[in-house]
């Protein structure tokens, strides 16, 4: 609740109490916003057990931390059902990254290139062939 407070505000804080309330008010006025604050969290922990209950027996398992978008998310794609292991087992970013850098500086990653990879996928480290000097480049009437 009160993670942001550093300790010289605490203390500042702690000090300004004192000045206001006197040490003699302090206790009973500590005691008061603590009973306070505890009936607040149990007035809240019974409203979400009477959400519970009249959702019914189907959403035994519904916690209030889901409703935040960023939890849901993360609850959803931890879910296998929709197979995003597979995916990201299948996906292997050190050798892509290694592919890349290899075709940025032009060594060859495979010692054989093929015009095709494997799965058939275009080798994009190839360099392509050049031209015959009468091979002319196609010609779009349309473009010009």
């Amino acid at each position: 609740m009160f993670n942001d407070i550093g300790p010289l505000e605490l203390v500042t804080l702690i000090v300004l109490a004192v000045l206001i309330f006197g040490p003699e008010k302090l206790p009973k006025v500590i005691q008061d916003v603590t009973r306070t604050i505890r009936k607040i969290r149990d007035f809240s922990e019974s409203a979400k057990q009477d959400i519970r209950q009249e959702l019914g027996p189907e959403f035994k398992d519904f916690e209030f931390e889901d409703l935040n978008p960023k939890t849901f998310i993360r609850k959803q794609l931890d879910n296998d059902d929709l197979g995003l292991k597979e995916i990201r087992s299948g996906f292997d970013l050190k050798k892509e990254m290694a592919e890349v850098t290899d075709a940025v500086h032009g060594r060859d990653a495979d010692p054989a290139p093929s015009p095709a990879a494997p799965g058939g996928r275009v080798d994009m480290t190839k360099k392509p062939e050049t031209p015959a000097a009468d091979d002319r480049p196609p010609f779009d009437m349309d473009a010009t």
